[in-house]
């Protein structure tokens, strides 16, 4: 319990049996922990170099001093090592931000730099986990992450969690069935990470301190890379975007619910992305599921129109007030 004090476990074990048994001599101190002389007297040594006992300069016993001053002392002393410390980690902190910055600016990211491939993508994100001050925000396309991916990033996102930055996370609905995906929500959650669905996202994005953003050179095709945005104007446009979805969407810990024409969000943006021209296939893509599970949400809505055929349901929707 002590080790933080300087002190091992055998010399807590001699200093407790001290306060226990003040009577007891070296010897006596020995017969009681069942250990040897020399093992006692290299303890008070180290005891009494932590001003912890005194030795009498008549008898050359080892007396203690009391706990709530010696004890507390030794607390105090390495609480300011702490704190030196700690400055020292905030000044190195500084030192690599400016180097950083240095960097940056050699290379011309004021406004922004691409990241060719995933490996950069990843490393970018590495960095900025390490140099967020107070937020992440982030969408998160697809069926589920790859377990790569998950193992990746849950350390970097713990460590930021530590360092008190606040991260929310949208993923599409889809990923409630990605057993995976909802461990590590569940996971991150523990930790203090805020997640929630929707049944489409416009596309994978990092925030991060409102001054910096990833969104993907292709956004279909994430391994391309990303590029790395921090023009002011573009991503105060990106947060709105990123606020406007975390607000209708669903938090993880809860059940998407009908709305109050029972429809669930994947139904009624089903009906939004047909309406609008997509076929089942590229609405499969969007929700990020199946094209069988888009025909079958398809079925059951055309059977609760009453309709005969796709055409037919469209006007039913719409005359229900559903498109």
């Amino acid at each position: 319990m002590f080790d933080l004090l300087g002190l091992s476990e055998q010399h807590e074990m001699v200093y407790r049996a001290m306060l226990h048994r003040p009577e007891l001599n070296v010897a006596g101190l020995a017969g009681h922990l069942g250990v040897s002389p020399d093992q006692v007297r290299e303890a008070l040594d180290l005891l009494a170099d932590l001003a912890l006992v005194r030795f009498d300069p008549d008898g050359g016993e080892a007396r203690l001093v009391r706990p709530q001053a010696g004890l507390m002392a030794l607390l105090a002393k390495v609480e300011a090592e702490v704190a030196v410390r700690q400055r020292q980690v905030e000044a190195t902190r500084a030192a690599i931000a400016a180097i950083a910055t240095a960097h940056d600016d050699r290379h011309q990211v004021r406004e922004g730099r691409v990241l060719d491939g995933i490996d950069a993508v990843r490393d970018r994100l590495a960095e900025l986990s390490q140099t967020a001050r107070f937020e992440c925000l982030s969408f998160t396309t697809g069926r589920g992450q790859s377990p790569d991916t998950l193992q990746a990033e849950g350390p970097l996102n713990q460590f930021a969690l530590q360092r008190e930055v606040r991260i929310r996370n949208v993923y599409q609905d889809s990923f409630r069935n990605d057993p995976v995906t909802l461990a590590h929500a569940r996971r991150m959650a523990s930790l203090g990470a805020e997640s929630r669905t929707a049944p489409t996202l416009p596309m994978r994005l990092v925030i991060v301190d409102r001054d910096t953003a990833l969104v993907p050179i292709e956004p279909e095709n994430a391994r391309r890379g990303a590029l790395e945005l921090r023009s002011p104007g573009v991503v105060a446009g990106l947060v709105a975007l990123f606020e406007q979805v975390w607000r209708t969407a669903t938090p993880f810990a809860e059940q998407t619910t009908p709305d109050e024409q029972g429809l669930t969000p994947h139904e009624r943006e089903l009906i939004r992305l047909l309406a609008a021209g997509h076929t089942d296939e590229s609405a499969a893509r969007k929700l990020a599921v199946s094209v069988r599970s888009v025909q079958r949400m398809m079925t059951s809505l055309t059977e609760r129109l009453g309709a005969a055929s796709r055409f037919q349901a469209g006007v039913n929707a719409s005359q229900r007030g559903w498109v």
